[in-house]
């Protein structure tokens, strides 16, 4: 197999370089306020049989990956779920069980591993949470020194992950999209890799191995996939995965994908008629998906334009009693992020045929935002103290 770089709006090929992160030709036209212009997309060349290793179909030898067990997450098979919905083919993909508890190590995994194969220590990026946690938590196994910006809203769980994982960790007065503009400032000023969600093309190319693994577990492509979507590289990945299999022939069609989004966080959602993305502030108990600008925002439609995905939008409320449903009913607690998919499965199960393969995507651990869980349930006020209190 090898691989090389295709800018996703001009068509350039590249040669894969650790100095490349975006086309330089598209990438001059970039605008403040707007998704990152010039993505560049991980192509492959060759062939593969259904047996294929996830490996196989990455841009970087298996050598240089930290020893950490990164993937290989569970599929699970929600019986309480199937009976209550009527889909006897739902299935929970369930990300939270990564080593950081989180789907954002599949991205920090190849990140890490491409930074090893290039002689690179030093990796940098912003995050809402999750990803810093991550890249610090899988830098940790590497011995690599991770750089983060957050802003001063991420929770305070995925802030202490981060720091007992080693990284050096910046707090930033303002919002995930100023992290971001600090990152890169810092990364031209002080060097080493930037690992920011989609400016990094590793980023999308190791969020496919979900897809890759999907296949493996079903033998098949499913006919649904419901994902959260902020930034939308996870969403580009997900495509990304099954296209791949598509054009090695190993699947003969694409699944619908819904990228779900909360409703107080939806740039995707209202991009995608006009391909406009605006700056307006936004909010939404999920903090994993609260972005004002998408950085993949022109990529993630494209993707989702050409091979008939849809995007929906979900408000807080449901997403927090999707939450309290899976966990309650299945014994699956995610975070509101991961919930969110589900929540988008819910709206969306009248329009689906019930025989369909659909799988739910559920991307980090509910106990990485204790707060925002405890708006979904009714905590005890009060201790008791006696029995007789409550006979």
């Amino acid at each position: 197999m090898t691989f090389d770089y295709l800018c996703t709006e001009c068509g350039a090929r590249h040669a894969i370089s650790p100095e490349l992160m975006v086309c330089p030709a598209c990438s001059g036209h970039q605008q403040p306020d707007e998704p990152v212009r010039g993505i560049l997309e991980v192509n492959l060349t060759g062939t593969a049989s259904a047996q294929f290793s996830v490996f196989d179909l990455l841009p970087v030898e298996k050598e240089y990956f930290p020893p950490v067990p990164v993937g290989n997450t569970p599929l699970w098979q929600p019986g309480n779920l199937r009976n209550k919905t009527g889909f006897a083919q739902l299935y929970i993909k369930d990300d939270g069980v990564n080593p950081t508890f989180s789907f954002k190590d599949r991205a920090s995994f190849l990140v890490s591993a491409f930074a090893k194969k290039h002689n690179i220590n030093e990796i940098v990026l912003a995050s809402t949470g999750n990803a810093g946690s991550s890249m610090a938590g899988i830098g940790a196994a590497a011995a690599q020194k991770i750089t983060i910006f957050l802003p001063e809203a991420a929770p305070q769980a995925k802030i202490v992950q981060a720091l007992q994982y080693g990284a050096t960790v910046h707090k930033v007065q303002g919002n995930y999209d100023l992290a971001y503009d600090f990152s890169l400032e810092y990364s031209r000023n002080k060097g080493g890799m930037n690992r920011n969600t989609a400016y990094n093309p590793m980023t999308i190319e190791g969020k496919k191995t979900v897809s890759l693994e999907i296949f493996q577990q079903l033998r098949q492509a499913p006919d649904y996939v419901f994902v959260s979507a902020g930034d939308g590289c996870i969403v580009a990945g997900v495509i990304k995965g099954f296209k791949d299999l598509l054009q090695l022939g190993i699947i003969d069609k694409m699944p619908v994908v819904y990228a779900v989004q909360a409703a107080t966080s939806d740039a995707l959602y209202r991009a995608w008629d006009s391909g406009r993305f605006e700056n307006i502030p936004t909010h939404t108990i999920a903090d994993s998906i609260c972005v004002d600008v998408p950085r993949n925002g022109y990529h993630a439609r494209k993707l989702l334009k050409d091979h008939q995905g849809r995007v929906i939008r979900v408000s807080d409320e449901a997403i927090l009693s999707a939450q309290h449903e899976l966990a309650s009913s299945s014994g699956l607690f995610t975070e509101p992020a991961g919930a969110t998919a589900y929540a988008g499965f819910l709206q969306e199960q009248h329009q689906l045929p019930s025989e369909a393969r659909i799988v739910v995507i559920t991307t980090g651990n509910g106990l990485k935002d204790v707060a925002a869980a405890l708006q979904g349930i009714s905590a005890p006020q009060q201790a008791i103290k006696s029995i007789a209190e409550i006979l």
